[in-house]
């Protein structure tokens, strides 16, 4: 019979030669890991100039991006725009963004934009729009109440472009959003600025009638929409 020490001697020279041999089936890997292929734009041998692919033809436009009203997708008055809208007593910050909406609203658009807005936004806004959302009572960062005097004041434009670029620790929602329906969003943004920034003397009987049948807020509704006044 075989010594212990005759074993582990042959046990490892077992195991020495079966390393070289893991590194080389792993070196054969051909399903993800070596792939033939070049990325775009890079050096190859594939043309004659040495490109890897053509160069795209001057004024090509992807389908469906010809982004040609920089109102309608900027949120911002293009220089040789409408120069109508007077900023004068704007803010700095907020200069060169429209006030006006470039879409038609209706009672049709602000129904969408709701939508959009519990589901993209309300999570960190929260669907009243003062920042307690459920991922900052997990802990994320608060954002700032909508009902703040300073996003009151806010051209409609500067809203359409945080959210379509981002802002601080909010990212941007360009990808997951059509324009028009970001144009919603903040439409219906500035029906819940309203909603809780309005003077109720300034409501006609009916549209009183309706606010005393609601459900217990009325008297604290009422007194913060007179405070703002």
């Amino acid at each position: 019979m075989m010594n212990e020490r005759t074993i582990k001697t042959r046990t490892l020279i077992f195991a020495c030669c079966l390393l070289p041999l893991a590194f080389l089936a792993s070196a054969c890997r051909e399903d993800m890991q070596n792939q033939p292929k070049y990325k775009p734009y890079r050096p190859g041998a594939f043309f004659k100039d040495g490109q890897s692919g053509r160069q795209l033809i001057d004024g090509t436009v992807a389908r469906g991006h010809l982004n040609d009203d920089p109102l309608f997708y900027t949120g911002k008055i293009p220089e040789t725009g409408n120069q109508s809208q007077s900023q004068g007593a704007m803010p700095s910050e907020f200069k060169g963004f429209t006030a006006t909406f470039p879409i038609e609203v209706t009672a049709a658009t602000l129904t969408r934009g709701q939508e959009r807005f519990n589901i993209y936004c309300a999570v960190c806004h929260d669907r009243t729009g003062t920042g307690n959302g459920m991922v900052v009572q997990r802990g994320y960062k608060k954002p700032p109440s909508f009902h703040s005097d300073r996003l009151r004041q806010a051209p409609v434009g500067y809203f359409f472009d945080v959210i379509t670029n981002g802002f601080g620790a909010m990212p941007d929602y360009a990808a997951q959003i059509q324009a028009r329906d970001r144009w919603a969003i903040v439409a219906y943004l500035r029906a819940l600025q309203l909603s809780e920034n309005t003077n109720v003397n300034t409501l006609s009987p009916d549209e009183r009638k309706k606010l005393d049948s609601g459900a217990g807020t009325t008297e604290s509704k009422t007194e913060k929409g007179e405070q703002h006044q």
